[in-house]
């Protein structure tokens, strides 16, 4: 068994994503709580394999469609390194292992969150992946249902305008991914994934004037209505910055449609992210 490969079908690069689990403790300055800290790192450890789970469903999928992708013809099952077989007795591993930790160690409540999300992610991979505008929406879903497993998990409420924040942000995120496959694989793109005949770059890019704006204004009003409303409006720059950043290495370098990539690739964007979140941090937690 090739154990590289097998950890390059599960995607730890995507695990990033997860770290929207955080936002409640973070945001509500509960990050020195020791219990609740250990109860959020272990529902995001959880919610790591949970989405592994699905990546590895949705390449025994489209195992077909992805040896034909430019990119997706390496990937470990495409590139015949990882066998069907052992991609499914692997799904069905991690998602028994998953349910179990998740059933002893954490709250039903958790548990249904893991389990929709599963749920809407299968019918994703069969179905609803090919359904235009539902395709992104269930994308953006799943970065709400992250926030909303660890407000479950540790008891803390998160704003409703940071909830409003991570619904725009997924959203423009997955209407970049759709825009850069049509643009990376032109005139072949509805070979690869069919929902791409429905879409256009002309029409993402319409989508995106609605979405972009909204992330900002959001952010903008989750600043003032919270505690240190005084100082948090410093960090609007940065996130205007990012937003505008994204947008550019999406339109020069089609690398936006990854955006694990964004942060490996771009020091500007990085470092962006950095400042925003130590100035977050001691806004929040150095009382500034």
């Amino acid at each position: 068994m090739d154990i590289k490969a097998i950890l390059k079908l599960l995607r730890p690069k995507q695990w990033i994503k997860n770290f929207f689990i955080f936002a409640a403790i973070v945001f509500s300055g509960n990050v020195f709580n020791t219990h609740i800290l250990y109860v959020n790192i272990l529902t995001f450890i959880l919610f790591c394999f949970t989405a592994s789970s699905i990546y590895v469903l949705n390449d025994i999928v489209d195992i077909e469609k992805d040896r034909c992708h430019p990119e997706k013809k390496n990937r470990p099952l495409a590139s015949g390194r990882v066998s069907k077989k052992q991609a499914i007795i692997l799904y069905l591993f991690i998602v028994c292992s998953v349910l179990y930790f998740s059933y002893i160690c954490l709250t039903v409540k958790v548990l249904a969150i893991l389990v929709i999300y599963m749920v809407m992610n299968i019918a994703y991979c069969f179905k609803l992946k090919n359904v235009v505008i539902i395709d992104v929406m269930v994308i953006t879903l799943g970065f709400v249902l992250r926030v909303e497993s660890g407000s479950l998990a540790t008891g803390v409420q998160v704003s409703s305008w940071l909830f409003l924040c991570t619904i725009l942000l997924s959203l423009f995120l997955a209407l970049n991914k759709r825009k850069s496959e049509i643009i990376t694989l032109k005139d072949k793109g509805s070979s690869h994934r069919k929902i791409l005949e429905e879409y256009s770059v002309d029409m993402l890019d319409k989508m995106l004037t609605i979405v972009t704006p909204s992330i900002l204004m959001a952010y903008c009003l989750y600043t003032f209505s919270s505690v240190q409303s005084k100082t948090m409006i410093f960090t609007i720059p940065f996130v205007l910055y990012g937003i505008f950043r994204y947008q550019y290495l999406m339109d020069k370098k089609n690398i936006g449609g990854k955006p694990e990539d964004v942060f490996q690739k771009d020091k500007p964007f990085l470092v962006n992210i950095i400042i925003w979140g130590v100035t977050v941090f001691s806004i929040i937690y150095l009382r500034l």
